[in-house]
């Protein structure tokens, strides 16, 4: 299998020569795109100091004012994590997701998400990311810098990629489809009250880690638009209307159109 080549964001990064060393590590394994989010301002020669032959990757990088924009065409969005928490549980160990995620290149634009060095992935953060990876450390000190978990990740991601394994991943719908698709759930399940309406974010977070651990293609979001749209319209008083019937035979009739004709 040759190389794959996910895209790996900076999450506001804070230092030049860190996003130098970054790209470094990331020529070393033959990666190429780089994204940064609202990083400080880039001063290029801290940067070039560091990325020594790497400089071709600091001139591509892209520069993005959020998140959910720079993963918007990606279909798989792992994030990074060392930190413990209820959103990040069900973080799991690079090298198991390593042959995933080689795997899923081969049809999807991915990307690996690290946080700033100061504190990390944020948890509106980790709403972008489908799965939440860690690298196992000492767990007295577990907080790596980030051009050393980059090299890390790429290494694991550049072995993974030798191997003469050539399963290939389905094609998922890509992370703005999902995030639409989100949105459109949250304001359903916020309307028959399965949401808490002060924090709907708290259990939002817990179905995406769902989600995203089952990998959702274009027709499973479809599905989900087409299942949230038929709760808006119950709840907003369709059940109402003359001649409708509730049963859940007749509601799976009457969606089908809607999923071919709006998805």
């Amino acid at each position: 299998m040759s190389v794959a080549n996910p895209r790996i964001v900076l999450v506001r990064p804070q230092y030049s020569g860190n996003i130098g060393a970054v790209a470094r590590a990331m020529d070393n394994f033959g990666m190429q795109s780089l994204a940064l989010v609202n990083p400080a301002p880039v001063h290029r020669q801290q940067a070039e100091m560091m990325a020594v032959h790497a400089r071709e990757i600091l001139d591509t990088m892209q520069v993005h004012t959020s998140l959910r924009a720079a993963v918007a065409d990606c279909g798989l969005v792992l994030g990074t994590t060392c930190r413990p928490g209820l959103y990040r549980e069900h973080a799991v160990p690079l090298r198991t997701l390593a042959p995933m995620l080689v795997a899923a290149t081969t049809t999807n634009r991915v990307a690996l998400v690290f946080g700033p060095e100061d504190s990390g992935l944020s948890n509106e953060d980790l709403r972008c990311c489908h799965q939440l990876l860690t690298i196992p450390t000492n767990s007295t000190y577990a907080s790596l810098n980030v051009a050393q978990a980059v090299v890390l990740c790429c290494s694991e991601i550049f072995l993974a990629a030798q191997s003469e394994s050539e399963n290939l991943a389905p094609s998922f719908a890509v992370a703005e489809r999902q995030e639409v698709m989100y949105e459109k759930l949250k304001n359903a399940l916020l309307q028959i009250g399965f949401l808490h309406k002060d924090n709907p974010e708290h259990l939002m977070l817990a179905l995406r880690r769902l989600f995203g651990r089952a990998g959702l293609e274009e027709r499973d979001v479809r599905i989900l638009l087409g299942m949230a749209r038929q709760i808006e319209w119950y709840a907003g008083c369709g059940w109402r209307l003359p001649g409708v019937t509730t049963t859940s035979q007749s509601v799976g009739h009457e969606r089908e159109p809607a999923l071919t004709h709006h998805g």
